[in-house]
């Protein structure tokens, strides 16, 4: 036979091999029938996955079919070793593995494992995680959806439909509830900008059991979005608005704003809320009258932050004591209205007060100090950073009278000294952070006395401060664990 009979000879049998390929029943084809049949459709689900995934395609409406780890394809074997060399091929039929041969160690299939393990793996994703969970077959559908997983929401990103996302996420979780979700109990969408009051208004309609609500940076959110949830969730205990600008305002009448302060109250205005963490940090528009309102309707509250609503006085901070005695935690930075006789009225707070930050309100010297350290002292915090009228004398009243100081930030107080410093040091042994930042009246002589009566010192701040290098090397020497933050080249 020529060599160009065998090259034909061979081209034939490839082709011939080629056509009995082709003439043979697809097993593949009756697989994919198989995984369409096990497919289960939920529009609404889709939708949410396709709010929280960015990129994800609307168009793909179907869950995923069943792990693969127990249907094998009809010429793989899952291989033992997790070695692909060591893998065999069968033809004709599908193949179900179901135990291992002895000996072997195999990686157990996620699928064999029990509904429990699985619902505690669950248990530690985010949302969006657990949505995309919720698609990958029907068994891990049902799970995903356990409402024992859905005791909390946390949605990020700037760019999310945070209000279409609430909507479909609250819609599902009432299914086994009709129009109510009774397991949901926080809800965290901070950051979320396009969040509008729509959003809210689906969470206060469905979640009464809501005790916990973050919304921060979500600027769209304005009054009526709050009045909804604080009248529907009696349970609220925690409210971060920080950010909000529209929001002026907490209660549970929509007219508190426009009531005269002397009218007056109606029996809806007396109702009480149980809010005790309020945080309306950067909320410009609040004022005066905005904060009485809160006060008379949150009489409960332990912890609450103004920082930077710079159009609060005194008179709120009267307003809060009148109402709120409860308070343990005050931030009051950077209201540079407030002055000594808002601090006055804030000592009124008596043994309660533990946490009081003032930094960089200006109109607060000496006097506001004394009165604060005389009627608080349990105090624990404070931080008067930028208060340009306190002196050592302020300082060393505070001292005798809050031994039990734990932090202390004086920093740009240009009028603290070495004087005040020793006071400090021997009247709060305890300290463990101290911010000297930019004391310019600060020299060694402060820290020696420092680094010998604070040993449990943990945190100590001396940058833009003119203190020697010794001393640092002392301070470090006496207080161990102590972190020193300066600017001076030669301490290393």
């Amino acid at each position: 036979m020529s060599s160009t009979d065998e090259e034909v000879e061979k081209r034939g049998g490839v082709h011939k091999c080629t056509q009995d390929k082709l003439d043979r029943p697809s097993t593949q084809t009756h697989h994919n029938n198989v995984m369409t049949s096990l497919t289960t459709k939920d529009p609404k689900m889709d939708v949410a996955i396709s709010l929280l995934s960015p990129g994800s395609n609307l168009s793909m409406r179907t869950l995923s079919t069943p792990s693969p780890a127990l249907i094998l394809t009809p010429q793989t074997i899952i291989p033992l070793h997790g070695n692909n060399s060591n893998s065999s091929t069968v033809s004709g039929e599908t193949v179900a593995l179901v135990h291992p041969p002895p000996g072997h160690h195999q990686l157990v299939p996620v699928d064999l494992l029990p509904d429990n393990t699985i619902l505690q793996v669950f248990s530690h994703l985010s949302t969006n995680q657990l949505c995309r969970c919720a698609r990958v077959c029907r068994r891990w559908y049902n799970l995903a959806w356990d409402p024992r997983l859905w005791n909390a929401v946390r949605l990020t990103g700037e760019l999310l439909h945070a209000d279409r996302a609430l909507r479909v996420l609250t819609h599902r979780l009432c299914q086994d509830t009709p129009n109510v979700c009774l397991t949901l109990e926080t809800v965290v969408v901070s950051g979320c900008r396009r969040l509008t009051d729509r959003g809210l208004h689906a969470v206060a309609a469905c979640c009464p059991e809501l005790r916990r609500l973050e919304v921060a940076g979500c600027y769209n959110v304005s009054d009526e979005a709050v009045f909804e949830v604080v009248s529907r969730c009696p349970n609220l205990e925690h409210l971060d608005v920080s950010g909000c600008t529209k929001v002026t305002c907490i209660s549970l009448s929509q007219d508190s704003l426009v009531t005269p302060p002397t009218s007056p109250p109606s029996p809806q205005q007396c109702q009480q809320i149980s809010i005790r963490y309020l945080d309306m940090t950067d909320c410009f528009s609040l004022e005066d009258e905005g904060v009485r309102t809160i006060a008379s309707h949150c009489p409960r509250l332990t912890h609450l932050y103004l920082r930077r609503c710079q159009r609060l006085t005194d008179e709120a901070l009267r307003q809060l004591a009148l109402h709120c005695p409860a308070i343990r935690e005050l931030s009051l930075s950077d209201c540079r209205l407030v002055g000594d006789f808002g601090l006055r009225e804030v000592a009124r707070l008596e043994g309660r007060l533990r946490y009081l930050s003032v930094a960089h309100c200006c109109r607060i010297t000496d006097v506001g100090v004394r009165y604060v350290a005389r009627y608080c002292p349990r105090l624990r915090y404070l931080n008067a950073r930028g208060c340009e009228g306190l002196t050592d004398h302020g300082l060393g009243h505070l001292a005798r009278s809050c031994p039990k100081l734990r932090s202390l930030d004086v920093g740009k107080c240009p009028l603290v000294s070495d004087s005040g410093l020793e006071q400090l040091a021997r009247s709060c042994p305890g300290l463990r952070r101290l911010s000297l930042r930019a004391c310019e009246s600060v020299s060694g002589r402060g820290l020696r006395l420092l680094a010998a009566h604070c040993p449990e010192l943990q945190l100590l701040n001396v940058q833009e401060c003119e203190v020697p290098a010794e001393a640092l090397r002392l301070v470090r020497r006496h207080c161990r664990r102590c972190i020193i933050e300066h600017t001076i080249p030669a301490f290393y």
